[in-house]
């Protein structure tokens, strides 16, 4: 069977599914799945060099704001 976020496990019941996925230098860029829907990746063209974050509001599991930080530059 196939589970939210391609997770190997199912959630319990009144949980959120997510994955986070760190990339590999330039070749695999980052991305963050949450609830079965890419929040940031490369194709959304919505990620950055240094810290990717996504704020999901905990009980409706609505996107309410995505940033990168970078960590380099300061």
């Amino acid at each position: 069977p196939r589970h939210k976020c391609g997770n190997q496990k199912s959630c319990p019941q009144n949980h959120f599914a997510f994955k986070i996925i760190s990339g590999a230098a330039n070749v695999v860029g980052p991305s963050i799945c949450f609830d079965d829907m890419i929040l940031m990746s490369s194709v959304k063209n919505n990620i950055g060099r240094g810290l990717n974050i996504a704020l999901v509001n905990g009980t409706s599991g609505q996107l309410l704001k995505t940033g990168a930080f970078n960590m380099y530059s300061g």
